[in-house]
């Protein structure tokens, strides 16, 4: 892809989730994610109703009448975006790939993050770490994260929740707001999420196409694993072919949802042809409450 080709993209996609940010989620992202805390501000004069476990005794004592002390919420925080990148989510039978969608609601978060003058890192995945931006505040390093998203080219096709999620432990010592956004097509990673969950405010993002839960009946086709690269003659005319794939997906899907919220994570579902909007609008509203 040519730069000016990139910068275009990049400007699209800036401008549609700029406004999603904007418009819709800067509100619910700053009251679903609190601040590390309370710091102190100034003190004032006792007023009635105050809580008397605020009155600071010294100043009190200093001019004979009670004071207390006023504290603000620590709104600053860190947002890291994990984002599967393998063979799988370059599919997509609908209006977009899977990785199309899964960068634009990368997009809108880091820019909701950066409204709320927070700073957003990134870790591309897909069976190792491709690449790791630490995490930083302002526009121009969210728009270098949507760059990255569009034109990176992973060196592996492959999956690895596990070793991502030790690589985020390892490199983030504080706690942090983390967006993990994949299809999923993974197993063996309860023990990383339960690890990284307890130290993290952690929210699965599952993108999926409609073909990766069920195929229909198309005769003898050749199917390619996008994340090994082989090529097989599939029957799908056959029910029991067509019921495995099925069973499989769902197999897939459950273990991701159980595996978060058995975890403390939270999980958003999405399919390329829904409203990702809705869907993370519903999850925000009920985490701020």
């Amino acid at each position: 892809m040519q730069t000016k080709e990139i910068l275009k993209k990049v400007r699209k996609i800036e401008i549609k989730t700029r406004r999603l940010s904007d418009h819709i989620f800067g509100g619910e992202y700053h009251s679903s994610f609190k601040g590390r805390g309370m710091t102190f501000s100034e003190v004032r004069q006792y007023q009635f109703g105050d809580d008397i476990r605020t009155i600071d005794w010294n100043v009190t004592a200093r001019y004979s009448e009670p004071y207390v002390k006023v504290f603000e919420e620590e709104r600053e925080l860190t947002m890291m975006l994990m984002v599967d990148i393998s063979g799988s989510e370059s599919f997509g039978t609908s209006t977009q790939f899977k990785k199309d969608t899964i960068t634009e609601i990368a997009a809108t978060l880091a820019f909701s993050a950066t409204q709320n003058n927070d700073k957003v890192g990134l870790i591309l995945f897909s069976n190792d770490i491709e690449l790791f931006i630490p995490p930083k505040k302002g526009k121009s390093h969210v728009l270098r994260i949507i760059r990255e998203l569009i034109e990176f080219k992973p060196k592996s096709k492959k999956t690895n929740i596990a070793i991502a999620l030790k690589f985020l432990s390892s490199v983030l010592k504080k706690r942090a707001i983390v967006f993990m956004l994949s299809d999923f097509m993974d197993d063996d990673y309860e023990k990383t999420i339960k690890i990284a969950a307890k130290k993290h405010d952690l929210t699965g993002i599952r993108v999926f196409d409609k073909r990766d839960q069920e195929i229909p009946n198309l005769g003898m086709v050749p199917m390619l694993d996008a994340e090994t690269g082989d090529v097989q003659l599939i029957n799908t005319a056959s029910k029991s072919v067509r019921t495995s794939y099925k069973a499989n997906a769902l197999r897939l899907q459950d273990y991701y949802i159980n595996t978060f919220k058995r975890s403390g994570a939270g999980t958003i579902s999405t399919r390329v042809d829904e409203s990702y909007v809705k869907k993370m609008l519903g999850y925000f509203k009920h985490k701020g409450r």
